[in-house]
C-alpha cells in the first residue's frame, strides 16, 4: 500500500512540476526570442528608411558602408534587393564576398513576402537545438510604392545559449522542488500508514491470541491521522470484547462441565443401586440409562479438556518426547491387548524436546490413541511413530480402521463432528478438536492423511525446542 500511495504522490508532484515547468520554459524562450526579434526589427526599419533614397536614385552602393559597419559590430548580415528581387547591395565578408545567399529558401521566401508589402513576424518558437538563423525582411517604400526590400539574417547562437541556461535552471529548480516535495511526502505517507500497518499486524495476531487464550496486544492510538487513531481505538475495543466473550465462553464451559460432574456421578450411583430393584421389563431401560450416564460423563470430561486446552495459560515447559511416548504407550498397550490390537511403537527423536503446556504431549497421545483403538478392528495394528525433521517433531498415530473420505478430512477437527459412517461408535467428536487446539497453541499443526493400505494417519507437528542439556557431574 505504501508503494501505491507513494507512486500516486510522485505522479501528482511530477504532474505539478511538469505542468508549471513546461509553460515557464516556453515563456522564457518566447521572451528571449521576442527581445532578439525587436532588436533586429529596429535595425531592419532603420535600413528600410536609409534605402529609400538610394534605391529611388539607383545608387544603392551608398549603403555599403553602413551595412558593413553593422555586420562588423553585430555580426548580422544585411542585403538590399531591388523591386525585382535582385541584389542591389549587401554587407560583405573580409574577402568582399556577399554574406547572404539569395538562393537560400528562407531568404527567398522572406524577400517574396517583403516585396508583396508584408511586414515580418518573429517566426516559430526559438529552441536551443534549432540552429537556423533569424531571417527578417521588410519592404522599402517610396511614395507608397515598393522599391525593394531589406533582409537581415541574424545568428541565434547567443540567444539559444541563453534559453538553454534558462531551461537548465528551470529543470534544476523542478528537480529540487520534486526532491523537496518527496522528502516531505515520504515521512507523511509513513505517518499515515503507520497505524494501518499496526492494524494489519494486530489483525493477524488477534487470531493467534484468541486461539492461545491470551489477551490481544493493543494497537494503540498515538500516531497517524485522527481518523486512523480512532479506528485503532475501535479495533482495541473490538479485540477486547472478542477476547472477553471467548474467555467467558470457555470459563462457562469449564465451570458447567465441572459442576455437572457431581450430580451426574450421583445419578449414575442411583442407577447402579437400582440393580435388582426394578421390574424385569424396566431393567433394559436402567442399563441404557447407565450407559447414557457414562457417555455423558465422557462428554463432560472432554469438554473440560477442551476448555483447558483453549484457556490454559500455563508457561510452556520442555517435554522429553521419547519419554512421553514410552509412558503413554505402556499404559495404552494394556487396552490394545484387551481388544486384540497390536500396538507398534517407533520413537526415535533422541534428546529432542518440545515446548508445550504441562501434560499436553500426554494429552495429545491419549486422544490420538483412544481414537485409533476405537476404530481399529481386532487383529489390525495401531502404529505410533515420533521423528524429527527440519526442526519439527512429528508425532504420528496411524490406525487400520475404516478411515475417512477425502472430503471429510478438513472437518475432522471440528467440535462434535463425526462421520456419518461412524455414528454407532462411542465418542463425542471432541478428541481431534482438543489435539488441534493443543498443537496450534504452540505454533504447530495437525495433519490428517489417508495412507496406503487404509485407515487414518494423524500427525501432530510441533516445533522442536532443542536437546535436553546434560546434567553436570
Amino acid at each position: 500500500m505504501r508503494t501505491r500511495l507513494l507512486g500516486m504522490v510522485w505522479f501528482l508532484i511530477a504532474l505539478v512540476v511538469f505542468g508549471l515547468g513546461v509553460p515557464l520554459a516556453r515563456s522564457v524562450a518566447g521572451a528571449e526570442q521576442q527581445d532578439l526579434y525587436l532588436r533586429r526589427l529596429t535595425a531592419l526599419n532603420r535600413f528600410s528608411s536609409l534605402a529609400q533614397q538610394p534605391l529611388t536614385d539607383a545608387q544603392p552602393r551608398l549603403l555599403r558602408g553602413s551595412l558593413d559597419r553593422y555586420a562588423e559590430v553585430y555580426g548580422v548580415s544585411v542585403v538590399v534587393v531591388d523591386a525585382d528581387g535582385e541584389r542591389a547591395v549587401s554587407s560583405a565578408d573580409g574577402s568582399g564576398r556577399p554574406m547572404i545567399d539569395l538562393a537560400d529558401p528562407a531568404v527567398r521566401d522572406a524577400i517574396g513576402l517583403a516585396l508583396a508589402g508584408r511586414r515580418p513576424g518573429p517566426g516559430p518558437l526559438l529552441v536551443p537545438w534549432d540552429t537556423d538563423p533569424l531571417v527578417l525582411a521588410a519592404p522599402v517604400l517610396a511614395d507608397g510604392e515598393v522599391r525593394g526590400a531589406v533582409v537581415v539574417v541574424s545568428p541565434t547562437a547567443a540567444t539559444r545559449t541563453t534559453i538553454l541556461w534558462w531551461w537548465v535552471g528551470i529543470a534544476g529548480g523542478g528537480l529540487l522542488a520534486f526532491a523537496l516535495a518527496l522528502s516531505v511526502a515520504v515521512p507523511v505517507v509513513r505517518w499515515i500508514l503507520r497505524p494501518v500497518r499496526r492494524l494489519d499486524q494486530a489483525t493477524g495476531e488477534l487470531v493467534a491470541a484468541v486461539v492461545s487464550g491470551r489477551d490481544a496486544d493493543p494497537v494503540g492510538a498515538e500516531q497517524g491521522p485522527p481518523e486512523l487513531r480512532e479506528l485503532g481505538r475501535s479495533f482495541d475495543r473490538m479485540a477486547a470484547s472478542v477476547s472477553g466473550t471467548l474467555a467467558a465462553q470457555r470459563a462457562f464451559v469449564a465451570d458447567a462441565s465441572h459442576q455437572l460432574r457431581n450430580p451426574l456421578t450421583a445419578l449414575k450411583l442411583r442407577l447402579v443401586n437400582l440393580d435388582g430393584h426394578v421390574d424385569a421389563t424396566a431393567e433394559a431401560h436402567r442399563v441404557a440409562a447407565v450407559a447414557e450416564a457414562d457417555r455423558l460423563n465422557r462428554i463432560l470430561d472432554e469438554l473440560l479438556s477442551m476448555a483447558r486446552a483453549e484457556a490454559d495459560r500455563d508457561d510452556l515447559v520442555p517435554v522429553d518426547v521419547d519419554a512421553a511416548v514410552a509412558d503413554r504407550t505402556a499404559d495404552w498397550r494394556v487396552v490394545a491387548e484387551a481388544k486384540g490390537v497390536p500396538l507398534h511403537v517407533d520413537a526415535s527423536v533422541g534428546a529432542t524436546r518440545v515446548l508445550m503446556p504441562p501434560r499436553s504431549v500426554e494429552a495429545v497421545l491419549d486422544a490420538l490413541l483412544d481414537n485409533a483403538l476405537k476404530f481399529t478392528p481386532p487383529g489390525a495394528a495401531v502404529e505410533v511413530a515420533a521423528d524429527v525433521d527440519d526442526d519439527l517433531v512429528r508425532l504420528t498415530v496411524r490406525d487400520h480402521g475404516p478411515g475417512l473420505r477425502e472430503d471429510e478430512l478438513p472437518r475432522a477437527t471440528d467440535r462434535f463432528w463425526r462421520s456419518n459412517a461412524h455414528q454407532n461408535v462411542p465418542g463425542s467428536g471432541l478428541g481431534l478438536s482438543i489435539v488441534s487446539r493443543l498443537v496450534q497453541r504452540v505454533g504447530g499443526q495437525l495433519v490428517l492423511s489417508l495412507p496406503d493400505g487404509g485407515g487414518l494417519a494423524v500427525t501432530a507437528e510441533v516445533p522442536a525446542a532443542g536437546p535436553q542439556p546434560s546434567a553436570e557431574r
